[in-house]
């Protein structure tokens, strides 16, 4: 990532939700889909719109290249893993079929297309919910026949945001060296990959499981990558109590603890890399949850 990128980024922060609209409408009436008005679903890291009247959802990365780029294969990698899932009936939301799913490139802004699902907001999905769900889609993903980069969320993102932070100069160089440090070590564990290596969701917890239609659809499969199943479930088993029991064959604890410790130091960097541009948190509180993980 470079610093003009960075800036550029930076100074389109106003604008970037009319920015993804536009590019989510041109992309679809290209491809002769009729829209209104979008109905704007999230607006965070990435735009979610339903292109409405038709059951179709665009999501536009709008920061998250600031950390990713290229975008491509990412979102590539999430189509194609979405899309096998849903062919082989795995309670996902599917790839869009009223137009070519993607990626497609519009202005500088790449955006995937999905299927519309009405949200049931009654029902919200716990932990160990959540971990059985896991088993089942772990065991769907292992006939996943491509060819996936191990656990590219953390060894991307991590020395990425690191290095965008030092560059920023924002962060006391003492807090920084406290997370450069902390990936150090973790860093030859991670590449070790203890365990068996499968496919994995990459961002397993019940905020990634939507229930619509009496059932619960698992999305958001950008962080799609191989690893051991401890980084799927150390996700889950964050969110809340029950994980780990509920997921047959669990990881031993202490495995578990190295894969937990790496998620977190994952959101911490994230969040602070991205505050410029999307400031949801105080750097001193994240920093806070790092120094008093258990």
């Amino acid at each position: 990532m470079t610093n003009a990128h960075d800036q550029a980024a930076s100074e389109a922060g106003g604008d970037h939700l009319q920015h993804a609209i536009s590019a989510a409408i041109a992309i679809a009436r290209a491809h002769g889909l009729r829209v209104g008005e979008p109905a704007v679903l999230s607006d965070a890291y990435s735009v979610l719109l339903h292109l409405q009247p038709a059951p179709v959802v665009a999501r536009v990365a709008t920061l998250t290249p600031l950390l990713r780029a290229p975008m491509e294969p990412w979102l590539s990698r999430e189509v194609s893993v979405a899309g096998f899932l849903a062919a082989r009936g795995a309670p996902v939301v599917a790839p869009s079929g009223e137009l070519p799913a993607g990626p497609h490139r519009h202005d500088e802004l790449v955006l995937t297309f999905w299927q519309h699902v009405r949200p049931d907001p009654d029902r919200t999905p716990d932990a160990a919910e959540t971990a059985r769900m896991l088993a089942d889609l772990h065991a769907a993903l292992r006939e996943y026949p491509g060819t996936l980069p191990l656990l590219c969320p953390p060894l991307n993102d991590i020395p990425r945001g690191l290095d965008r932070l030092d560059r920023a100069g924002s962060l006391a160089a003492p807090d920084r060296a406290l997370l450069r440090d902390a990936y150090d070590q973790l860093l030859p564990l991670l590449e070790s990959h203890a365990g068996p290596i499968q496919p994995l969701h990459g961002d397993a917890h019940p905020h990634n499981l939507i229930a619509s239609g009496g059932q619960l659809l698992w999305h958001d499969f950008e962080d799609v990558c191989a690893g051991p199943i401890a980084w799927d479930l150390a996700s889950v088993a964050m969110s809340g109590d029950g994980a780990i029991a509920a997921y047959p064959g669990a990881p031993d604890p202490d495995l578990l603890k190295m894969y937990r410790d790496a998620r977190l130091l994952h959101g911490v960097v994230w969040v602070l890399a991205l505050l410029p541009e999307y400031p949801i948190a105080d750097e001193q509180a994240l920093l806070d949850v790092w120094r008093d993980r258990a």
